[in-house]
């Protein structure tokens, strides 16, 4: 049976996963940017558990931080979401 370990890389590992093809597949921009920031985030939990906390640092700063940000800032000034056509 896996120590407890092995167990907490699987579950942030499949969670990182998930997000990242919900960030793929998400029509609407904000939530897609959403679960960018969320892949990222788990993915430099990732590097910190598996003992590269300079790898981690650097993906939560840029990953999950700067690019995230910049792209809701982004999306917001250009609108975000599209209107809503009536049939």
């Amino acid at each position: 049976m896996p120590g407890p370990d092995v167990i907490i890389v699987l579950a942030i590992g499949v969670v990182t996963v998930a997000m990242a093809l919900i960030a793929v597949l998400q029509k609407n921009l904000i939530r897609a940017v959403i679960a960018f920031a969320i892949s990222s985030a788990g993915l430099a939990a990732l590097f910190f558990l598996l003992a590269s906390p300079y790898a981690g640092a650097l993906e939560l700063t840029v990953g999950a931080g700067l690019v995230a940000v910049l792209l809701l800032v982004a999306l917001v000034l250009a609108g975000g979401e599209e209107e809503k056509v009536r049939t």
